[in-house]
């Protein structure tokens, strides 16, 4: 079996420690400023300092979220964000914001850039532009078929990232207005209210027909199908929002199944 690096969540310290303690390579989560899941708790300059430390004292990565677009007027305090983030140390950045990523590898060279999956890339063809924008890794779009993974692993020498676990947006690759429609808080903002997690009722003519959480997918679960999985670099684990215990559980099975261990199932 392919050596994966095991990629997980943490909107908190201690689903970072869940998270490093259970077997993760690396770890993704967001600072205060710029990042997807505005209402996880995040970590400040000085928690991501210690943060960086500790992972690093344990050969753990550390990738920070600045996944959201964004406007003219934050793109400064955007560039002074990343300059922190460079100076501590940090592995690299998550970018969906096709000007910030130019700013940012003009300014700062060394940094490296990871593309965001909400960047919906689903081809060669965008996998090679990103890597002329000087992107060093692309996370692919959740849609893929394992072929199609295959394909763009074999024809490229970028690092390719993809979600093996957890929620699905009913979106394609999370590109959902329906939250800012709604409620005005937009996904792409790092606000989404989740309003396809709700109930609804589907109607005919005013009769209604069904009930139920009708625009909320299954989560994603990969774990019968590692022995398919193409040469890929990194596996991730959704779930920012997530507990610790809920970390530690998935990160700690991921981390059996590629190392070849047993799993125990239950039910």
């Amino acid at each position: 079996m392919n050596k994966f690096e095991l990629l997980a969540p943490a909107g908190t310290y201690d689903a970072f420690i869940a998270a490093t303690e259970n077997g993760a390579d690396a770890v993704y989560l967001g600072g205060k400023l710029f990042n997807a899941r505005a209402n996880a708790s995040n970590f400040d300059n000085d928690e991501l300092k210690k943060i960086v430390e500790y992972a690093h004292l344990r050969n753990v990565k550390i990738y920070v979220t600045m996944n959201t677009l964004l406007t003219n007027n934050e793109l400064n305090e955007a560039l002074d964000f990343a300059y922190d983030l460079y100076n501590m140390g940090i592995d690299a950045v998550i970018v969906q914001d096709l000007g910030l990523a130019k700013v940012l590898h003009e300014r700062i060279p060394l940094l490296h850039l990871h593309a965001s999956t909400q960047m919906t890339i689903y081809n060669l063809a965008g996998v090679k532009r990103l890597e002329a924008l000087g992107f060093t890794r692309v996370v692919l779009a959740r849609e893929l078929s394992l072929d199609e993974i295959k394909y763009i692993c074999d024809n490229t020498n970028l690092e390719i990232e993809v979600f093996v676990h957890g929620a699905l947006c009913i979106s394609y690759s999370g590109q959902c207005l329906m939250s800012s429609m709604i409620g005005d808080r937009s996904g792409n903002r790092g606000k989404c209210a989740q309003p396809c997690r709700l109930p609804y009722t589907l109607l005919k003519n005013g009769t209604p027909l069904k009930s139920g959480y009708l625009l909320s997918p299954k989560d994603l679960c990969t774990i019968d199908y590692f022995s398919k999985l193409p040469n890929i670099t990194s596996l991730k684990i959704e779930g920012r929002m997530k507990s610790p215990e809920y970390v530690a559980t998935v990160v700690s099975t991921y981390r059996k199944a590629i190392d070849g261990k047993t799993i125990t199932r239950r039910g």
